[in-house]
């Protein structure tokens, strides 16, 4: 296993990270606790997870996959072998806190809940999972339009910072990161955390995988040159990259098979950039779940890249995509299938 810097911590994550959304409805508790176990078994150290999990979101499943690893935990005994992330669930969600904003106050109800359900005192790193704005993701790319009093957020940052200073100094979170943010947002939080001795992103968690490249090249750029990497969410593209969705197929069980939410990455478009992508991975003898990996990996602004699975066999794939170092000649091949769908969704 390769690991990597977070931020300007000292600590060093796993490159491939162990993502949890599914436990407490696609999977089992048992599930989870054998992925978890078969990743800590192949030196994975970074576990991500959040309140709002499991997948899809609801007022039943709340909360559910931090109470699996808190069970796990106090089973296994081996808090101190994992670097654990959560987040903060964002407005929106009546059964999250009323769906209100995030702030100072919600922040420390928020981290107080997910200790007891993750059965640790400490989080390693602490994520706000989107923001109170609104951004361009989750299927907003097309109509976002940034309108928003600077002011007031700006005062909800530092309010928001002073709250996370409060808890690293309780020893409550080690660390602090963004999720789903535009390169304003990110150079925000820097900028006041700078400017105010306050605790400083160390990472930013946003979508990245070869169909959905938004991070490039502004927050790249910020992420490279702050020291802030980019923990990348659904390399796999939901597991579309797979083909398995290719013209509306839904296998019984699959991730958008059970989905109640609109898919916004379902187009003709994608699907015609998949088969592109399976193609160019079967003609260099590659598994493409791997290459998707491999690519997300070799990015330089890029700390962690978080796997999810619902079978270990899965699991195994993924996780052995470290092992991957993809040609000159696959990637000069990767760049000219995005040249021709560079925003298929």
């Amino acid at each position: 296993m390769d690991f990597r810097q977070l931020g300007r911590t000292d600590l060093r994550v796993s490159a491939v990270g162990l993502g949890t959304m599914t436990w407490g409805f696609q999977n089992t508790q048992e599930d989870g606790f054998a992925q978890m176990d078969y990743a800590l078994e192949r030196g994975i150290n970074f576990f991500d997870t959040a309140e709002m999990y499991a997948i899809p979101p609801s007022a039943d499943t709340y909360g559910t996959t931090e109470t699996i690893i808190g069970n796990w935990f106090a089973a296994r005994r081996n808090r101190d072998q994992v670097i654990l992330a959560t987040k903060m669930t964002g407005p929106g969600q009546s059964w999250t806190r009323d769906g209100s904003d995030i702030d100072g106050r919600n922040l420390l109800l928020a981290v107080d809940d997910s200790l007891r359900r993750l059965q640790t005192d400490y989080i390693d790193l602490y994520q706000l999972h989107w923001p109170n704005r609104g951004s361009y993701h989750f299927g907003r790319t097309w109509h976002y339009a940034p309108r928003f009093d600077v002011r007031a957020v700006t005062e909800n940052f530092l309010d928001v910072l002073e709250t996370v200073q409060s808890l690293v100094r309780a020893g409550k979170i080690r660390h602090f990161g963004v999720s789903n943010e535009t390169a304003w947002g990110l150079a925000k939080w820097l900028q006041l955390a700078d400017h105010n001795l306050l605790p400083r992103a160390v990472s930013i968690q946003n979508e990245y995988s070869l169909l959905c490249r938004h991070f490039e090249p502004d927050l790249s750029e910020i992420t490279l040159n702050e020291d802030c990497g980019l923990v990348a969410w659904s390399p796999l593209c939901r597991g579309m990259i797979s083909g398995k969705y290719l013209d509306g197929v839904r296998p019984p069980g699959a991730r958008l098979t059970i989905e109640t939410r609109v898919e916004h990455r379902i187009h003709p478009m994608t699907d015609a950039a998949i088969r592109r992508y399976i193609g160019l991975a079967q003609r260099h003898g590659l598994d493409v779940c791997q290459m998707a990996i491999a690519f997300v990996l070799g990015k330089p602004f890029v700390t962690s890249a978080l796997v999810g699975a619902t079978t270990l066999d899965q699991l195994q794939t993924d996780i052995d995509a470290i092992s991957l170092t993809l040609t000159e000649e696959v990637i000069a091949e990767i760049e000219s299938i995005r040249r021709e769908y560079p925003m298929p969704f």
